[in-house]
């Protein structure tokens, strides 16, 4: 009895350290967006002010509404949701397809080519800036959308690598059955493999969205004109050599942010999924 109350004891002792330690990492990790939320809501005298407010004095809007009013920041979000949906199909569709060919088929050279593009992984994004941006003026896609999106068309090394392992979880036990009942590679891949693998396209897609939605580089070097701005480039406006209008930047980043964690939330089951298994286990 009384090494029950023992083990008892020290489980409870071991739940109890536990859920404080999560408890604390998750106040840890909402600091920040916390923080950006209550910043939006201030000016920037009171952002400045000694000792710290804690929460706003006032929950009015006009940050957000000064945010529209000194920028295009519709258009800047018009802009940024185009590039996001143009990527997203994209991505999904040329990444989905590569793996399946990596993982299903077997032809001359295959080894070679997908460490030829895994290799792509271990280039850094500026030994590659300045060769792209010379053929994209060269082919005239300056200040248009083309550089930003044609890319995705044509896979990217780590969601190939992704959607791979997944497919190469699955058995082969079903191509076998849909090649009995007179199926190609291309139903395999429509009908068996792709309606299966919504988890890791589901993850792909979070991925693809966040890189896209955040990119400032590309958007930096491509876009000049300003009806074509993305989101993370326009807030940039705010921000001058002399000056920094930090209640603007925190109002727009918070409105910024907001697609985000819907798209994560709503996709949360499925990406987890995506990231965690590999596929089904025969």
């Amino acid at each position: 009895m009384k090494r029950k109350l023992t083990k008892k004891l020290r489980r409870n002792k071991g739940l109890v350290i536990s859920t404080v330690i999560l408890i604390v990492s998750s106040i840890i990790m909402l600091f920040p967006f916390y923080w950006l939320l209550r910043s939006a809501f201030m000016t920037d005298r009171q952002l400045m002010t000694m000792p710290i407010i804690w929460l706003p004095t006032d929950y009015s809007l006009r940050n957000f509404v000064a945010v529209f009013k000194a920028i295009p920041f519709a258009r800047y979000l018009m802009n940024s949701t185009i590039l996001v949906i143009i990527n997203l199909v994209g991505t999904v569709v040329s990444c989905s397809f590569i793996a399946f060919g990596f993982a299903r088929l077997k032809f001359k050279g295959q080894r070679i080519w997908f460490a030829l593009m895994l290799s792509t992984m271990m280039l850094p994004f500026t030994v590659l800036m300045i060769p792209q941006f010379t053929g994209w003026m060269y082919v005239g896609a300056f200040n248009t959308f083309v550089p930003l999106t044609l890319p995705a068309f044509f896979g990217n090394a780590f969601c190939v690598f992704l959607i791979m392992q997944f497919y190469m979880g699955i058995p082969k036990d079903y191509d076998e059955a849909a090649f009995i009942d007179g199926a190609n590679y291309l139903t395999i891949y429509f009908k068996v493999l792709a309606p299966m693998a919504k988890p890791v396209l589901c993850a792909v897609g979070v991925f693809t969205f966040m890189d896209t939605w955040n990119d400032f580089m590309g958007p930096l070097l491509y876009l000049h004109r300003q009806s074509l701005r993305t989101v993370a480039l326009g807030l940039r406006v705010f921000i001058s050599e002399y000056s920094t209008q930090f209640n603007l930047v925190l109002a727009g980043s918070t409105i910024a942010v907001i697609p985000m964690i819907i798209l994560f939330f709503s996709a949360q089951r499925y990406f987890i999924q995506g990231i965690t298994f590999t596929g089904l286990k025969g």
